[in-house]
């Protein structure tokens, strides 16, 4: 499906969560930024690691706990965070759980 502007959209009928997986799907590719939508089986996650933009997280459904330089979050359905440029962060879906992930490349 082609994301065009000025239509409404329901992101989270646009992926499935998977068994035992991760799966991802490219929204918007900007040079300014990239928006993601990601759907994650439950006990799935994304390994530690960094990234030189600041990130919004906004957990569309499911649980999730993120970890960012060390210290824990738990997100439900609804709830955003932003993960700053530059620190190591990872995530693991406590239950089946979709999620978009804005990337906010700054000059």
């Amino acid at each position: 499906m082609e994301t065009k502007p000025t239509e409404v959209w329901t992101v989270s009928e646009w992926i499935a969560v998977q068994p035992q997986a991760v799966v991802s799907r490219t929204l918007i590719h900007q040079k300014s930024g990239t928006v993601t939508l990601f759907a994650f089986d439950g006990g799935q996650g994304l390994s530690e690691h960094t990234a030189p933009y600041d990130a919004l997280v906004h957990l569309l459904e499911g649980e999730m706990e993120i970890h960012i330089a060390g210290q824990p979050f738990h997100l439900s359905g609804g709830q955003m965070l932003l993960m700053p440029a530059g620190q190591p962060h990872a995530l693991k879906a406590i239950l089946p759980s979709k999620m978009l992930l804005t990337m906010i490349r700054s000059t």
